[in-house]
């Protein structure tokens, strides 16, 4: 029968706080196919959020804030534009202050056919270079979620209780559960069982309405890890998956822990639920950014105490003319970032980010524009995602006559509709 190798004896730091002596690894390889068109040219995590950053800016800032200074990030599909932001939005970090910072796209390093076959063999792939940086700990990150959380409290977690493996958890309504990972635990949050997208996902002690779903987060001493992935490497029958065989492997063999996220999760308002958003369909990816609007947003941009960091653009201050009736310069509950002009037009509920232009006579609402946008005179655009360098033409209007939205553009059953310049160049033939 197979066994787990007796870990080593749990290092400990004298004090000082465990994410010194820790590697985040970001998994960001991943396309994100439900997003549909925003990324048939980039990978999920280089897509756009919140006004001037990416959606793995938030899992390399957790890290950051926490106190972690050695980085890598895995990238594979069509990952030009996620390289370029990251060359640019974190080359702040210094080797000479022993901080790290390695972009490892998949380059067939072990074989020349061999990509990234699974999450596992993103890290194997490229285990000498992990090496190089001596971490003790590694915590292993997905690249593509929306949220904020103190990873040196799993950390301490995954020490005190002595785990092979700690996985963070969040806790989800059993109806929802079905396409997440699920973890079977005890009282003491030991995961007895770990269910890959289960039809009746498994409830929490005392909680009968709970499941308690995998957030793709993984705490591991890095000597452990080390043994785990040539193990499993040796594995003819292996996906190469953390989730698939990794976690399984040791749920069965060893000691897995769960880590709730409301333990670690950061919050500029006591009261404040946990915030977690996987932004993986254009319906929720809408949804997630609009929320941005509300007067009090349950996701907060403006805590200085822990900062979304990305590359910052030089761009003049966001600019309003126009101050004639009906050709007005004005927004309300809006996100206007920089660089941006809204020239005569209306904005209400709606995130504009960095460079984009609204021209006279627009109405826009309920709506998403991404960089370098510009909407033309007299349109009326609601509840709309409109891609990055887009150039809506004069007149048009979108959100009103569903049947002919869904024939020019992407509609999704919500009601949301993606405009790609694609899409708009086939208006003309």
């Amino acid at each position: 029968m197979n066994t787990m190798p007796m870990p080593a004896p749990k290092a400990t730091t004298g004090g000082a706080p465990l994410s010194r002596h820790a590697m985040a690894y970001v998994l960001a390889g991943g396309r994100g196919s439900r997003l549909l068109e925003l990324t048939d040219r980039r990978a999920k995590p280089a897509v756009y959020f919140g006004g001037k950053s990416r959606i793995i800016d938030f899992a390399l800032s957790n890290a950051l804030n926490s106190g972690i200074r050695r980085f890598g990030v895995a990238t594979q599909y069509k990952a030009h534009s996620l390289i370029r932001h990251l060359q640019r939005g974190w080359n702040f970090l210094r080797p000479e202050r022993n901080e790290i910072f390695d972009i490892l796209p998949a380059s067939q390093r072990i074989s020349e056919e061999a990509w990234y076959a699974g999450t596992a063999d993103a890290v194997w792939q490229n285990l000498d270079i992990i090496k190089d940086s001596e971490p003790r700990y590694m915590i292993i990150l997905a690249g593509d979620h929306i949220y904020k959380m103190d990873y040196e409290k799993m950390l301490q977690q995954h020490v005190e209780q002595g785990a092979d493996v700690t996985i963070g958890c969040l806790e989800v309504p059993r109806e929802e559960a079905s396409g997440f990972g699920v973890m079977h635990v005890d009282e003491d949050d030991r995961v007895i069982a770990f269910v890959e997208k289960p039809k009746d996902p498994p409830a929490m002690p005392g909680k009968p309405d709970k499941a308690l779903a995998s957030m793709g987060i993984y705490v591991f001493e890095a000597s452990f890890l080390w043994d785990q992935l040539e193990r499993d490497a040796n594995d003819p029958h292996s996906a190469r998956d953390f989730g698939k065989d990794i976690i399984p492997y040791i749920v069965k063999h060893g000691k897995a822990v769960a880590h709730h996220f409301s333990k670690s999760c950061v919050k500029s308002r006591s009261e404040a639920e946990p915030y977690w958003r996987d932004v993986g369909t254009v319906d929720a990816y809408w949804e997630a950014n609009i929320d941005l609007t509300d007067v009090v947003p349950e996701l907060d941009l403006y805590d200085n105490d822990w900062p979304i960091w990305t590359y910052g653009e030089i761009t003049p201050p966001a600019k309003f003319v126009h101050d004639i009736d009906g050709r007005r310069g004005s927004a309300v509950s809006s996100l206007v970032s920089g660089g941006c002009i809204v020239s005569g037009g209306f904005l209400k509920r709606s995130l504009l980010f960095t460079g984009v232009r609204v021209n006279s006579y627009s109405m826009v609402e309920n709506t998403v524009i991404l960089p370098q946008s510009s909407v033309g005179r007299g349109c009326r655009l609601k509840d709309v995602v409109v891609d990055a360098r887009v150039r809506i033409p004069d007149g048009l209007v979108v959100g009103e006559d569903p049947e002919l939205d869904a024939l020019r553009f992407r509609r999704t059953e919500r009601g949301v509709c993606l405009i790609t310049q694609p899409m708009i160049d086939r208006l003309d033939v």
